[in-house]
């Protein structure tokens, strides 16, 4: 028996654990790890259940090839990268790089290998990045980047100190996504000084828990919105003095918002007005605030509106750059980029002219991209830690495109929906084989990471990401098979200069030879990686990173605890990175520094931006999404209890709710003849899957629920739960980000008279 720290993999929070072992490799009992400086010992269920991914059904143990009749055969790892390699090269020879994309990369938990899968796209010369962040946050990216300066500003919500706290379309309780969420939930629960509100259609566990819980029609989140707007406005409670020093923009903004009917809204909405111009004063008159938002706000209709209007409640306001209030946060590992489509010069897809966002293309436009753009369509997709298949809208459509790609290589380590579907499928360890990091590190003032180590030997022949994507790019010709000077320097340079010298020598020759700068993580892989303690090689690339941070931030890095001058400070943290087993918490700022975050070239925030105003201004042409032959509305994609995302293949983790069960209210059941436990249909516009009903009273009438992380085939079996995306459709979508809309759908429901046909 061995005991030792890791992370959970199962949402952003990466809480610290401890895990026992015995001789078998089994995980025998996991707990909350209390020395991790982040989750501080926080544990929820679903981690202690983690034994059921590592060993897994499903695992891949060595490289296989689909052969012509569709069966697969095992082949080498040489075998198999030589002719990924060669066909990858006559694609980008033939077709050029539009005729490659990725998709995936990074997933959850999953996160080091990202930094790796990025340089394939370089190799193939593609800058076509789909991953399901641009089905989830893109239009969020898009609103810093106009408000802020740039899309890599991301917003962060002090919820354990805010006395106000507004949560809209999320469940913290069940999905998480701030501090130790449940024991945070509590303590605002049971403080009489302290106020919870909530915004969302169902009565979630979260919303139980709320002093207010306003249960909005579906779809109807920027009419709520902009009413409470409204009456801050009016009745003059936003916060000058905050809005004279640090925005711009803001008589443009109050002349659209005092034109916003608040009644008609309100009534757009169905909750009661009272309550709404109640949340409206006590928000704005709070002494601190905030606004905690997910899925719930981002995944219905006016996606991108709906993030703009949120993030102007806490600025006209001022509950920004406070203690209890939203800010901006450092970042140690660069998960977003910035485009700016105003950007002639920027790369649009070809048959949507899709512009990306903070780098990132929305994955229902893939199927299009590959069936539809003609000769300069894409022609070879890689997927990494991803199962596009079940994941992204419209499976029928995804399904089809990937089975007319001349090359789809899947990298994973479960034999998912769309790895049966490739070309050839290439084995990864799992996240507890190999080093990993927190990526989603999203805190101000103090942030944290974690770099993870191995706990357990790779399966059989599965490798690390960073392993399989530098052998590609040798086998492609993009970088030489070694770097003997490097590699010298790497070895042979004194422990006391930390590596400087080595990075010395390594910007030198990026210097010489511009054309391997795209491939600077595998270069650092192989040479700085070889001496680093542990097998930690694959962290190699985390140490300019963390130069760069210390320069940029050097009182926040020094304040976190790290020391030396402007050249080793940034050293001696990368050095604590190896070291702690539990994480470091690698930057300690001041609220006041919150501006040195934002990138605009006054650092003052743009609050008129001309689009979101537009689309405000015709927000009461606005339809009703429901019909007579779609009477109902589908939130697709709920968290619960226990379901996770597609890394959680064995049905039999699940204590509950095996089926995925619809959940619909009580009035709705009755009129439809359905008793618990029984098999329906739900159909939309686009397809129809079988369910199996659960009474829920928190429901809202004519809303239903499904989860997500259902759906998949285990160990070759029948789907197990709701295939989701069999009712979404790639075109129903937020107009400017593309987002789909996965919380507003319109569905039928029907009693299934033939269960066996159910």
């Amino acid at each position: 028996m061995t005991t030792q720290k890791t992370a959970c993999i199962l949402c952003s929070r990466n809480c610290g654990l401890v895990v026992d072992i015995d001789a078998q490799g089994h995980f025998t009992k996991i707990r909350g790890d209390e020395q991790h400086p982040v989750s501080k010992g926080y544990i929820c269920q679903k981690a202690a259940r983690l034994a059921h991914y590592q060993q897994n059904g499903d695992r891949l143990s060595h490289p296989l090839r689909r052969e012509a009749d569709g069966h697969f055969v095992q082949v080498s790892w040489d075998e198999a990268l030589n002719d990924i390699a060669s066909r990858l090269i006559n694609i980008r020879e033939k077709h050029g790089g539009k005729a490659f994309a990725t998709a995936g990369g990074g997933g959850q938990g999953n996160h080091l290998g990202g930094a790796y899968f990025g340089q394939i796209r370089a190799a193939m010369k593609s800058r076509f990045n789909y991953n399901s962040l641009g089905q989830e946050k893109t239009g969020d990216f898009w609103v810093n980047g106009r408000m802020f300066g740039r899309q890599t500003c991301h917003t962060t919500e002090d919820v354990e100190h805010a006395d106000y706290v507004l949560f809209i379309g999320c469940n913290p309780f069940q999905s998480h996504g701030i501090p130790n969420a449940r024991d945070t939930l509590k303590d605002i629960r049971k403080d009489t000084n302290r106020t919870m509100v909530v915004i969302d259609p169902r009565r979630t566990e979260t919303a139980k828990q709320a002093d207010i819980h306003l249960q909005l029609k579906p779809g109807t989140d920027a009419f709520l919105l902009s009413a409470i707007l409204s009456i801050i406005i009016r009745e003059d409670l936003y916060d000058r003095d905050f809005l004279a020093r640090h925005c711009h923009g803001f008589e443009t903004v109050e002349k659209t918002l005092r034109e916003i009917p608040i009644a008609d809204y309100v009534a757009r909405a169905d909750v009661p007005l009272d309550v709404v111009e109640k949340v409206a004063r006590d928000f704005a008159t709070a002494k601190t605030a905030c606004v905690r938002v997910d899925l719930g706000l981002q995944h219905t209709l006016n996606t991108t509106l709906n993030g703009y209007l949120e993030k102007l409640l806490y600025l006209i306001t001022g509950n920004f750059g406070i203690k209890g209030g939203n800010n901006l946060h450092t970042s140690l590992i660069p998960v977003l980029g910035h485009t700016d489509e105003r950007n002639p010069r920027i790369q649009r897809t070809v048959y949507h002219k899709m512009f990306p966002i903070a780098g990132i293309f929305p994955p229902n436009i893939l199927p299009d991209e590959i069936l539809l753009a003609g000769e300069d369509r894409i022609r070879a997709v890689m997927v990494e830690s991803s199962n596009p298949l079940l994941t992204w809208p419209d499976t029928p459509a995804l399904e089809k495109a990937f089975k007319s790609l001349e090359l789809l290589v899947v990298v994973d380590v479960a034999m998912t929906e769309t790895a049966r579907l490739a070309h050839y499928i290439l084995p990864a360890a799992s996240q507890f084989e190999k080093y990993e990091f927190t990526g989603f590190n999203m805190e101000f003032p103090h942030n944290g990471f974690h770099l993870r180590h191995a706990l357990l030997p790779s399966h059989a022949e599965t490798l690390a990401e960073p392993e399989i994507y530098t052998r590609l790019l040798e086998k492609m010709g993009a970088i030489p098979k070694s770097f003997p000077w490097l590699s010298r320097i790497a070895r042979h340079e004194p422990k006391a200069t930390g590596h400087l010298a080595y990075m010395a020598a390594t910007l030198t020759m990026l210097a010489r030879h511009k054309k391997l700068q795209a491939f600077a993580a595998s270069i650092l892989y192989r040479t700085l990686g070889s001496v680093l303690p542990n097998g930690a090689a694959a962290a190699a690339f985390v140490l300019p990173l963390a130069i760069q941070l210390a320069a940029e931030h050097p009182h926040a890095v020094r304040r976190a605890g790290y020391q030396g001058n402007r050249f080793t400070l940034g050293a001696d943290l990368f050095q604590a990175i190896l070291r702690e087993r539990s994480g470091v918490i690698f930057s300690e700022h001041h609220y006041d520094e919150v501006w040195s975050l934002v990138k605009t070239k006054d650092k003052r925030i743009q609050l008129a931006i001309a689009e979101m105003l537009e689309e405000l201004r015709l927000l009461p042409k606005q339809s009703d999404t429901t019909s007579s032959d779609y009477p109902f509305i589908l939130a697709a994609g709920e968290r619960r209890s226990y379901n996770a995302n597609q890394i959680y293949r064995d049905p039999a983790w699940r204590k509950v709710d095996p089926h995925g069960a619809m959940r619909m209210s009580p009035e709705d059941a009755t009129s439809l003849g359905l008793v618990a436990g029984e098999s329906a249909f739900c159909t939309s516009k686009h397809g129809e899957i079988s369910v199996v009903v659960e009474i829920d009273e928190g429901m809202r009438q004519g809303v239903v629920s499904l989860p997500h992380g259902y759906g998949n085939r285990y160990q070759g079996g029948n789907p197990i739960g709701p295939e989701l995306n069999r009712l979404t459709s790639r075109i129903d979508c937020d107009p400017l980000s593309r987002t789909p809309h996965h919380k507003c759908l319109p569905v039928s429901i029907r009693k299934a008279t033939d269960q066996n046909a159910a």
